[in-house]
């Protein structure tokens, strides 16, 4: 099973939404307490935790008991998702099965707030319905936009084919000129996406030399439009077509995470790609302007990775990710790398072997190299690497190959 969430409007009564806003700010008030007695006592512990918290932010807020738990939860989460955890903000509420209940013969929800249990109708189309259609959801988020509508994001469970071995894989090379290029010869290119986010940039500039109050709240609204676009590149709406009614968008099509996923399943093929965690602390040691740095530091790969990865899980297509060293640099047809050391026979997107003298596009050429290694992961057998690329790879453990 892979847990996605849906995103559904509400539909709420003028009356009622003063009742949700002291709800989300009573919510907000009790992480805020949460945290504050976490960090002085040094206490991460979700059960040492709610002995500490529970009787007195439950009685400074008005919250109902499985709101105080929830807000331990959001508090514990947050601190291990980031670093620094600032204060919280009244948009969103999490609710489980005792706070929140989905009617599917009525469309609507129900949700507990301070005031007792309220039920709301769900503003939504084909493809929430398909998607919600015989779900017994136990999990939601209400959440409050800045415009003042009101959404709830279900959590529900859809189930997934089981992964299999298959003799096919297609290498997937990332990276900022194109943001992804298949062993098959299929590429996105990446230089619009490079010109939006340069611009973006410059505009960012220019407003943060005001130091306004205006200027801040249009850097907020300048970031939120930038990660909107990220996101919308790597990750279309969902799988539709599992459903028998409701497709996304059309312009969403195109978006590169299902493309991927799709040619796999098409092909019944497994996808590799090069594990680049920690790649950006080891671009950013070396010498660079302050451009790329900033082109490289913006580079969303690890989300493109995750969309792929619960996509793929759905349809059962599995993931591989194999080291990225000498994977740009290796001829995909003879396996040779250049002999001395740091240099290589790539010359920006073009690549030619000086062993072999093969030709080939050097992001294709990466993506060769990197199905190789994917297939020498599912059949080990099968597979017989040579001469330099074979020697560098006994350089790492067998453990450092991740099968998904």
């Amino acid at each position: 099973m892979q847990t996605i969430s849906v995103k559904c409007k509400l539909q709420v009564p003028v009356e009622l939404r003063q009742e949700i806003d002291v709800t989300l700010q009573g919510f907000a008030d009790a992480c805020n307490q949460i945290y504050e007695v976490a960090k002085r006592n040094n206490c991460w512990n979700t059960t040492k935790l709610h002995h500490k918290v529970y009787k007195p932010v439950k009685d400074s807020t008005g919250l109902k008991a499985n709101h105080v738990c929830q807000a331990i939860r959001r508090v514990i989460g947050n601190v291990k998702a980031v670093k620094q955890v600032h204060k919280f903000r009244p948009t969103s509420l999490n609710l489980d099965i005792r706070t929140f209940q989905y009617i599917e013969e009525l469309q609507t929800v129900g949700i507990t707030l301070i005031c007792g249990r309220k039920k709301f109708k769900l503003s939504i189309g084909n493809y929430q319905r398909a998607l919600l259609r015989g779900q017994s959801p136990t999990a939601a988020t209400l959440n409050k936009t800045k415009h003042g509508d009101y959404y709830i994001n279900i959590c529900i469970d859809i189930p997934t084919d089981p992964t299999g071995k298959t003799p096919k894989v297609i290498g997937v090379d990332l990276g900022r000129r194109d943001i992804a290029t298949t062993s098959t010869g299929k590429s996105w290119s990446g230089g619009k996406i490079q010109a939006t986010r340069d611009r973006y940039s410059k505009v960012r500039a220019n407003i943060q030399s005001k130091r306004t109050r205006s200027a801040r709240r249009l850097m907020r609204r300048l970031s939120g439009r930038e990660k909107r676009f990220q996101k919308w590149l790597n990750h279309p709406y969902g799988f539709a077509s599992r459903f028998k009614s409701g497709n996304p968008p059309n312009a969403l099509a195109h978006n590169i995470s299902k493309q991927l996923v799709q040619d796999a399943k098409n092909s019944n093929a497994a996808l590799a790609f090069e594990d680049l965690t920690n790649i950006r602390q080891s671009l950013n040691q070396k010498r660079r302007s302050k451009t790329e740095r900033r082109r490289t530091n913006n580079w969303a790969f690890y989300q493109l990775r995750i969309f792929v990865d619960y996509k793929a899980r759905i349809v059962g297509v599995p993931v591989i990710f194999v080291p990225p060293a000498y994977t740009s640099a290796t001829c995909s047809h003879c396996h040779h790398v250049h002999p001395v050391k740091g240099k290589s026979y790539r010359n920006g997107k073009k690549y030619k072997c000086g062993n072999c003298g093969f030709e080939h596009d050097a992001d294709i050429n990466a993506a060769l190299n990197i199905a190789a290694l994917g297939l020498s992961v599912t059949q080990p057998e099968s597979l017989k690497m040579s001469c330099q690329l074979e020697r560098q790879l006994n350089l790492f453990p067998t453990s450092f190959f991740e099968l998904g």
